[in-house]
């Protein structure tokens, strides 16, 4: 059995966090001690790891919520629900790079129409383009 620092230092986490994944809902200490401390076992562990992995790539507590339960009782699901809940996140990463794309295609538009050089700003095409009323000067 782990206390919570060592829980935090073993998984490379500030205690903080364990913490957090606690009032979320998504671990819970197998056990506290007489002090109270909370005590992780290797199944805390490798749920946290579960965890880590799940937010590195981009999942929600929502969707980790999601995905532990089916974990949980892998038994009584298929393998549909976890592909559904990636493919959602996966269709929302990419909206995302479309909008990231378009908008470094404006800011670059932007760029490119401005000399940055030491003259006054009041002629400026960035500041002109951003105050202009219609959406073709960004775009």
């Amino acid at each position: 059995m782990y206390r919570i620092g060592e829980m935090a230092a073993r998984c490379g986490l500030k205690t903080d966090t364990l913490r957090f994944y606690e009032k979320s809902g998504l671990l819970v200490p197998s056990a506290r001690n007489e002090a109270g401390y909370r005590l992780y076992n290797q199944n805390d562990e490798a749920k946290l790891h579960f965890i880590l992995r799940a937010k590195s790539v981009g999942f929600s507590l929502d969707d980790i919520a999601e995905l532990l339960s089916i974990r949980l009782e892998s038994e009584e699901h298929s393998c549909a629900e976890p592909k559904l809940i990636t493919d959602t996140k996966l269709a929302q990463v990419e909206a995302k790079i479309r909008e990231l794309e378009i908008f470094r295609s404006s800011l670059q538009k932007l760029s490119d129409s401005c000399c940055g050089g030491a003259e006054p700003a009041s002629h400026c095409s960035i500041l002109e383009a951003l105050a202009a009323s219609d959406k073709e000067a960004l775009c």
